[in-house]
């Protein structure tokens, strides 16, 4: 039987080597080849994030908003004071976190969807007044917007300030060199261009970031504490079982063979292939004349967000294609717009991407 292959931006398609780690007998999570599957993965995500050997990499079972919420919890406390970079829905949910921690946030919002936050005023708040924290989003998925992570890293770093990023839809995909930028914590779920199904939470963080965890007052719940979490991520990578919470011992197996695969093609052709990709989709709508909602310059290469123009009904009809894309998600404008996910093993594969194109054209030609 035959199935419509999936490019929406999360969840992708899988590789048929996770597809076998995700077959295999379930397993301890203090078996021998589990213990060997999440040190290795520790230690290659490392690799994938470009980050320095003294940084902390956790596995986590759950989402990306466990992510954003650990990251959150494990950084701040009531009447701290942050900045968040605000560039679509997850900024949003970025801040309603933060606020409800009762923590103080001075929003930096993009001035219209689908623009970049002003990282001029970024400069300006860090150098005239304390804060904690800058949050980021690199690529928001509702939105399709890059976010200038390096500049905004350089400002957090000559400032003092921490940088925490939430990279979602962008790790493994987009540009992104932790130890070279100095960034703090850059999380991340499993369903996106790391290629697995939904499940995991997973982040590095710099031993800065682990610090202010330790001067809290009072910690983040302690099913999401970091320093309840270290040693047991510190057991495994030295090939030994640990236990404080039953791991996704499949999604860990799989996690570990996502890695090798990706490190495989090597991290500087993984960024360049995604852009290649992206590019190809920004021409062939230029080419049509739809408009993508991100000012070009900052569009993300992992997903493409386009208005419909006089396409109201191109979803219903790339699925009669054999592929399924998305609809909006920005509550404002969300019927006005479509999302294509190109990240992952679809981007590497090239027949996924290719099969989707040739879809496009043939619809966009004949209106």
């Amino acid at each position: 039987m035959t199935r419509d292959i999936l490019m929406i931006p999360g969840p992708v398609e899988l590789s048929p080597a996770v597809y076998k780690a995700l077959a295999a007998p379930i397993a301890s999570h203090v078996s021998p080849t589990i213990i060997e599957a999440h040190g290795a993965a520790l230690e290659n995500m490392r690799r994938v994030w470009l980050a320095g050997p003294e940084t902390q990499p956790f596995i986590i079972a759950g989402s990306g908003t466990i992510a954003m919420e650990m990251a959150i919890t494990n950084i701040c406390e009531a009447g701290d004071k942050v900045i968040v970079l605000n560039s679509g829905y997850f900024g949003d949910r970025n801040e309603k976190m933060l606020k409800r921690l009762g923590v103080e946030v001075r929003a930096i919002k993009a001035e219209k969807i689908g623009a970049h936050p002003d990282l001029e005023l970024l400069e300006k708040e860090l150098s005239e007044d304390n804060y904690k924290a800058v949050f980021g989003t690199h690529v928001d998925t509702s939105t399709g917007v890059r976010l200038d992570v390096e500049k905004v890293s350089k400002h957090c770093r000559q400032s003092g300030t921490l940088s925490i990023f939430d990279g979602v839809c962008a790790t493994a995909a987009e540009t992104f060199r932790m130890q070279d930028w100095g960034a703090d914590v850059y999380y991340t779920a499993s369903q996106k261009a790391l290629g697995l199904p939904p499940g995991l939470a997973l982040m590095v963080c710099s031993e800065k970031a682990i610090k202010a965890r330790k001067t809290l007052k009072s910690g983040p719940p302690l099913s999401m504490d970091w320093l309840a979490w270290r040693p047991i991520m510190q057991a495994y990578e030295n090939r030994k079982g640990s236990y404080f919470s039953t791991p996704a011992t499949g999604l860990i197996s799989a996690l570990d063979v996502s890695l090798e695969e990706i490190l495989s093609v090597g991290m500087e052709e993984i960024f360049s292939l995604h852009q290649r990709v992206g590019d190809r989709f920004r021409s062939l709508f230029e080419e049509h004349h739809l408009s993508i909602l991100p000012e070009s310059k900052y569009a993300a290469n992992t997903l493409s967000a386009v208005y419909y123009g006089e396409h109201q009904t191109i979803l219903q009809q790339v699925k009669e294609g054999g592929y399924v894309i998305a609809g909006g998600l920005h509550p404002e404008i969300k019927a006005t717009y479509f999302r294509i996910g190109h990240m992952g093993y679809s981007a590497r594969n090239g027949k996924d991407v290719q099969g989707l194109i040739d879809v496009l054209k043939k619809l966009l030609s004949e209106k």
